[in-house]
């Protein structure tokens, strides 16, 4: 065992030990080589069934990173390019002045339609056309390419219905003959989980209310544009994340992974792994850089994004860590890779939390221990 695998599962047990953390998954990899594959607790608190390594986690926004994959994939064959407007590939997106949104401003969360209906239901976030049709008569909140902010719930819809036109595919299909499939990993990542496959997910659990979270969320003005992207029933809980049909369903803004299968998809975009790499070098390269930063206009932070992939590593900012580029998940996971260093890493929690406190501590770690060489064993 190198000292890496074995400070991150130390780590990571101390976690589950305190209460921090139910379940978790970390996984590594350097230059295309597994490093690090660490798991602790347990995947469903009813039964006392345990992680494995191959258990899937129902994480959100973490699988946004594999739906720009595939839209990188395909521009690499030549089906569209960055610059090619949605309507042309999608003509009813167009109504409403979108004639003119590009792929690219979908990619990098400018093209000003972050919202769905406010009367939108967990049974339509389940409905392909239903929720298409809705993003394609939205009106824009600004002039797409001008700002910045980001599309929580149209992001993997729009991504999604331009991979469906383009390929004659739904993108879960993608997922699974691009992506899954050519990695090893076709039974731990997925947008829409069959249901048959779930008893072997991780269930979630909501972490315990912090009190001064919940006093700031009183506290804010209800015509905030958070407030007006989407219902605050569809924000991310472990009862929505536990239904299973929003399991079932094909919402690729999210997704279910293990932290080995995410951290593999980054590293064959980084580098070859067992002899399969996902895009060109000269794709990673414009796909990764720095394509649009701002003032989030849906949730008011600083925000940096690439091509479908935001910059910067957790606990460093994209200033300071530009060749960083990956996805968050809301409660608490993380993937990222980074084209300086070779890292490749995912994690996968089932505890739903407010922040990216465990991700944060075990990217550091990390990054730590590599940076001194710390690799022995290898």
């Amino acid at each position: 065992m190198n000292e890496v695998q074995q400070r991150v599962q130390e780590a990571i047990e101390g976690l589950v030990e305190s209460g921090v953390e139910r379940g978790i998954q970390v996984a590594v990899y350097h230059h295309g080589e597994p490093l690090v594959e660490a798991i602790a607790g347990v995947a469903d608190p009813a039964t006392g069934r345990l992680v494995r390594s191959d258990t899937p986690f129902y994480n959100f926004s973490i699988v946004k990173g594999a739906a720009a994959t595939i839209a990188h994939i395909l521009v690499d064959r030549g089906l569209f390019g960055y610059d090619t407007p949605v309507a042309k590939i999608w003509p009813e997106f167009g109504a409403r002045g979108k004639q003119a949104v590009t792929i690219r401003q979908v990619l990098n969360h400018s093209a000003g339609v972050p919202q769905i209906p406010l009367d939108t239901t967990p049974e339509d976030l389940c409905n392909w056309d239903k929720m298409c049709a809705a993003i394609a008569d939205n009106e824009l909140w600004w002039e797409p390419g001008t700002k910045i902010g980001y599309h929580a719930y149209t992001f993997g819809y729009i991504v999604g219905e331009v991979v469906r036109r383009a390929t004659g595919k739904r993108i879960s299909q993608l997922l699974a003959e691009e992506v899954a499939g050519p990695l090893g990993v076709t039974d731990e990542i997925y947008f829409g989980m069959p249901t048959s496959q779930q008893p072997r997910l991780a269930r979630l659990e909501d972490a315990p209310p912090d009190p001064q979270m919940a006093a700031q969320m009183a506290a804010m003005p209800p015509d905030l544009p958070m407030f007006k992207a989407a219902p605050m029933s569809l924000m991310p809980t472990a009862e929505l994340g536990n239904r299973s049909d929003i399991l079932a369903a094909d919402i690729p803004a999210g997704g279910k992974t293990s932290a080995r299968a995410i951290a593999r998809m980054y590293a064959a975009l980084l580098d070859p792994v067992d002899d399969v790499r996902l895009i060109s070098p000269e794709r990673l390269r414009e796909a990764t850089t720095l394509s649009m930063a701002g003032a989030d206009q849906v949730f008011g932070m600083p925000t940096s994004w690439a091509l479908g992939y935001s910059i910067g590593r957790l606990g460093s900012s994209a200033h300071d860590s530009p060749t960083a580029f990956g996805v968050g998940g809301a409660g608490g996971s993380f993937a990222y890779g980074d084209t300086a260093s070779g890292i490749a890493f995912g994690l996968t929690k089932n505890r739903v939390s407010s922040d990216f406190g465990t991700a944060t501590q075990l990217v550091q770690l990390v990054n730590e221990l590599l940076a001194v060489g710390s690799v022995p064993g290898r």
